[in-house]
């Protein structure tokens, strides 16, 4: 396993989740619910900006490995599959729309997984709908574990919930994309590898 910064601020990521987690079982006479919600959001802002760090500096130190690759995007998944369990727990995120994403990424993660076992990952490598998908959650859950009025003005439960449902289309719509990519291989192969 390769270890280099990048690689280091991935793992970094992958640690900060339980914190996300954490910070709402711990008790209000410790830590109240306001500072809970802010506590939580900084720690996912900071995993997040990670998540885009660790790329840019991989890319630009010609450090990007198979294990990296790998990392990243398990990192990414467990980051957005921890805080929306903890919503939907919280009651400020749909179960429904919560489960489209989670069984969206383990759909296609494993459709992934098996286009590389046949050679044919290229077939559904990250797309601009993929992207624009996951701006829309990470601008969704910061706002949701805000959970309060922001600048006096901003409902962040509110706008949090538009962007949540804007990312859940756009999970649908990114799934049905990856598939259409994918189709003819599954076909070729008869869904055997």
């Amino acid at each position: 396993m390769p270890f280099n910064i990048p690689i280091l601020l991935t793992w970094l990521r992958v640690a900060l989740i339980p914190l996300v987690v954490g910070v709402y079982y711990l008790p209000t006479s410790v830590l109240p619910v306001a500072e809970q919600n802010l506590a939580a959001t900084l720690v996912f802002i900071i995993a997040a900006v990670t998540d885009w760090f660790d790329g840019f500096l991989a890319r630009r130190w010609n450090q990007t490995s198979a294990f990296g690759a790998f990392l990243d995007p398990v990192a990414d998944k467990l980051m957005v599959a921890g805080a929306l369990i903890v919503l939907v727990q919280l009651d400020r995120a749909n179960a429904v729309i919560a489960f489209v994403i989670i069984g969206r990424e383990i759909a296609i993660s494993a459709l992934r997984e098996w286009m590389a076992q046949i050679g044919a990952s290229k077939s559904v490598a990250v797309s601009s709908i993929g992207k624009i998908k996951t701006t829309a959650q990470m601008a969704a859950i910061p706002l949701l574990l805000y959970h309060d009025v922001l600048l006096g003005a901003i409902d962040t439960q509110f706008w949090g919930a538009r962007f949540l449902e804007l990312a859940a289309v756009l999970t649908v719509w990114s799934m049905f994309y990856y598939m259409r990519l994918a189709w003819p291989m599954i076909k070729e192969k008869g869904g055997h590898l």
